[in-house]
């Protein structure tokens, strides 16, 4: 049996198992942070990972997550973990818009960043 972690950036399928417990690879997958004898990893940044967090390699992600100061939540067999507050702040303080790319109604596509300089205009729905 699987259980789903969701993330900001993709959903995750994980083995089944104790709290959100996972393997170093799994662990790296779902985050983007690498475990290593000094902590998790992502690029030059190492946070330090306390000895109760860690095990037989396996890594208790929620733990990690929480670290973090970012939210983790779990309902039955799936598992979110959240962007810290901190972190939203300043990308709403910096007013620019994630770089992303959508088809037009010809089909072709066209990335954010490219119109650079140009003014855009951006409008969302959603039938909820």
């Amino acid at each position: 049996m699987a259980r789903m972690v969701l993330t900001e950036q993709a959903a995750f399928e994980v083995p089944d198992g104790p709290g959100l417990w996972l393997t170093e690879a799994d662990a790296a997958r779902v985050t983007g942070w690498e475990a290593k004898p000094e902590g998790m990893c992502r690029g030059d940044i190492c946070v330090p990972l306390p000895q109760a967090a860690r095990a037989a390699g396996t890594i208790d992600v929620a733990a990690f997550w929480r670290m973090l100061g970012a939210p983790v939540l779990a309902e039955g067999e799936a598992w979110m973990l959240g962007t810290a507050a901190e972190e939203h702040a300043l990308a709403l303080a910096s007013l620019e818009a994630p770089d992303f790319t959508l088809p037009d109604l010809a089909g072709q596509p066209h990335r954010l960043s490219a119109l650079h300089g140009k003014k855009v205009f951006l409008t969302t729905w959603a039938s909820w």
